[in-house]
């Protein structure tokens, strides 16, 4: 069962299952009490410099964490698609789960590196370090998904093998062979 998953497949499992829980419990905090849930722990960076550098009204401050709240629940849906994708091993196999892991990987690695941006801005460290694990979480799954050769054609592994000893026996055709 295991031995035809893809490690960009595996790795963005792995990924959606630390993803989809945290941001999704941070982002409903948000919407439930924007200002309160913004200035919990892992929007406390954006919250800080919205409000020492920025110094915005309150209602701008509360549609600032709409909106980053809204940006999570993006990533949430991204990687539910994805695992809802991997499920069914012809669309695992040939790569089709692969675009619904880079916009999540995509839109997940702007809001984590944002958000580490400002927590470096305002002095957060702790802030600071989890934004910094959560980018390098994902942008260590986008490598992979980049490096990762493609998905090979869908032909039965029969045809595969028979392929392959065809061209063992066959003779080299260099220009300087006679």
């Amino acid at each position: 069962m295991f031995t035809n998953w893809r490690i960009s497949s595996f790795n963005g499992a792995l990924l959606a299952a630390y993803f989809i829980p945290t941001w999704t419990i941070v982002a409903l905090k948000i919407m439930v009490s924007p200002i309160h849930g913004l200035y919990e722990q892992p929007s406390i960076s954006v919250a800080l410099f919205i409000s020492d550098h920025l110094q915005l009204a309150t209602m701008t401050t509360i549609r600032f964490a709409w909106l980053l709240a809204l940006g999570r629940l993006t990533v949430v849906a991204f990687f539910a698609i994805f695992l809802v994708l991997i499920t069914r091993a012809s669309i695992r196999n040939s790569g089709g789960c692969d675009e619904a892991l880079a916009m999540a990987l995509g839109i997940g690695s702007v809001i984590s590196f944002a958000s580490m941006v400002l927590a470096s801005q305002v002095g957060e460290t702790a802030a600071l370090k989890l934004h910094a694990t959560e980018l390098l979480m994902l942008l260590g799954t986008a490598i992979v998904l980049l490096v990762e050769r493609p998905a090979e054609a869908a032909r039965p592994r029969l045809e595969r093998n028979v392929a392959a000893d065809d061209l063992s026996f066959q003779q080299s055709q260099l220009p300087y062979n006679p």
